[in-house]
């Protein structure tokens, strides 16, 4: 289907991201980009700022709870999005309550390390440390070990698909769900999407080569699965799987190649395109409707292992 009238009218709003910026001029344009452009923000039952000890300093990380329920209850463990160079705890404090409420369960929103300062592995480093933390302190946190959930939206998407990889492969810890929204699954190789879908739709192909240039400088690296998870030779055994795309994404192409081959493993996957959409379509909710029903998509989700 043609460009949705809403989508259309937040690129109008917020423009193609910029790329001529140092890091601190180019997160502050996209956070102020940005807020305008989310939905109305929920309260919490519960919630706090954290910070995580882990090997490579602490990780500041968000929690909240939507009820005051006196039974253990599922956590997401929720990985922003921004190219591994933008986001923060701060933007997407709304999107992680909506997430809340619309799953009935608690949250964690982990603030990893950001490129360039801190380049590949350490976005993943930070996001596997946070997780195993939380598992760790599950009865802390008055939340089931058992029904622990990973997800987050591009970069993070990656990293959600990059840990439920590795925590199959460590033993540490069982990911109950990975919920991935247009993650970045292949950064090794341009998908026919890159050009299809290469400018006009807020996120572009040339933005996104520039944030793989500024967390994987060493184009090698892209060849490690924690970089690109549709590189892992089998994704045999990994936990089930929504995956979330949109139409006009330069992602769309390897999302639906990812959730292709996780199917084709034998992963219970869900994969929903939204048709007219736009890659960062799940954190528009003040401009766009469809944000409220992939927030749904993703509370049900969530509901279904309570």
């Amino acid at each position: 289907m043609p460009l949705h009238p809403q989508a259309a009218l937040a690129i109008q709003r917020a423009g193609d991201l910029p790329t001529n910026l140092s890091p601190a001029e180019l997160r502050l344009a996209y956070e102020t980009q940005r807020l305008i452009l989310l939905p109305e923000k929920p309260a919490m039952a519960v919630t706090f700022q954290l910070s995580i000890p882990s090997d490579y300093g602490p990780i500041p990380a968000r929690f909240y709870r939507a009820s005051k329920g006196a039974d253990p209850c599922p956590l997401l463990v929720y990985f922003h999005g921004g190219g591994f160079m933008l986001g923060s705890l701060a933007l997407y404090d709304t999107t992680c309550r909506r997430l809340a409420t619309n799953g009935d369960c608690a949250v964690l929103s982990v603030d990893y390390r950001l490129a360039p300062e801190t380049l590949f592995p350490g976005a993943v480093l930070d996001a596997y440390a946070a997780t195993r933390w939380a598992f760790d302190h599950a009865k802390m946190l008055n939340i089931d070990p058992d029904k622990i959930a990973v997800g987050g939206d591009s970069a993070g998407g990656n990293l959600a698909a990059v840990l439920a990889q590795m925590a199959l492969d460590s033993g540490e810890f069982k990911v109950a769900l990975q919920i991935l929204i247009y993650p970045m699954t292949d950064q090794s190789r341009a998908y026919p999407s890159y050009e299809r879908n290469a400018s006009g739709y807020m996120l572009t192909t040339a933005a996104l080569h520039w944030f793989m240039d500024n967390y994987i400088p060493d184009h090698a690296n892209r060849l490690d699965p924690r970089a690109s998870p549709m590189l892992r030779p089998s994704l045999q055994g990994l936990p089930p799987a929504l995956v979330i795309s949109a139409e006009f994404d330069p992602l769309v192409d390897e999302n639906e190649a990812y959730a292709k081959r996780l199917r084709e493993a034998g992963v219970p996957t869900d994969y929903v395109c939204f048709p007219g959409m736009i890659h960062p379509f799940f954190t528009l909710g003040g401009v766009v409707e469809d944000t409220a029903k992939a927030e749904a998509l993703v509370g049900a989700a969530m509901r279904k292992l309570a």
